[in-house]
């Protein structure tokens, strides 16, 4: 029987990539993003294997709906990576507008808390271990200028995971992680698009990241984590 990954923010980027990867290594993916055509497109292209919804990760109620039909439709995460987020338009804090950077916080720190709590408990009731990945940023652990919000929000993922992780039972873990350095998305074209050209793709990143987070386990809990370096030609 295949393992079982939970992953939001599927439908583009890290998240799409990552599908693509666990797909190939044999796991089971129940994924979630925002857009019907994309969400739809998953399906076809990775079949009934597969669990993909529709879902805002900032919307409470459709985040426990989703968890419940996934562990009817597909069971309980083995390894559930927090990955959906946003960035906002780069702004000095004091010109910045207060609903985009409360949007920010309510899909990068609401949405992997709602995420947390509506798939941990099945998997501590399990009592077969599993991991949580909640994916920062470097700038989660270093501020940078006119990005106020997305360096706030991956802060406080830093320390949500820190606590989690000294809340799980013995044999679980909860992980912090960078994903190491510039990836070219579409969210890198947005706030440092001169970083563009010498960046890895997700596709690229996603060949070295797969495979190590599948090594993440109970020994990482805790841990503030950064991937191994993608080499590009």
């Amino acid at each position: 029987m295949s393992k079982l990954v939970v992953i939001t923010g599927v439908t583009r980027g890290l998240g799409r990539a990552m599908v693509e990867r666990f797909h190939e290594a044999g796991w089971t993916v129940a994924g979630c993003g925002r857009s019907e055509k994309e969400v739809q497109g998953l399906r076809q292209q990775f079949g009934e294997q597969h669990y993909f919804s529709v879902v805002d990760v900032s919307v409470m109620e459709q985040v426990e709906k989703w968890a419940e039909e996934v562990r009817a439709e597909v069971g309980v995460p083995d390894l559930l990576i927090n990955n959906a987020s946003i960035i906002n338009r780069n702004s000095p804090v004091m010109n910045l507008d207060a609903s985009e950077f409360s949007r920010v916080m309510d899909i990068n720190v609401n949405g992997v808390f709602y995420v947390i709590r509506a798939f941990l408990p099945s998997m501590v009731q399990r009592a077969n271990g599993g991991v949580v990945v909640n994916i920062s940023s470097y700038w989660g652990r270093h501020g940078e200028a006119f990005l106020s919000p997305y360096c706030a929000s991956k802060f406080a993922i830093e320390g949500l995971t820190q606590s989690l992780a000294a809340e799980l039972p013995e044999g679980m873990a909860a992980v912090a992680l960078d994903p190491g350095g510039s990836i070219d998305t579409s969210m890198l074209q947005s706030c440092s698009p001169e970083d563009v050209d010498t960046a890895p793709n997700p596709v690229e990143w996603s060949h070295v990241a797969v495979p190590y987070i599948i090594g993440l386990g109970r020994q990482d809990n805790g841990k503030s984590l950064t991937c191994p370096p993608v080499r590009i030609n």
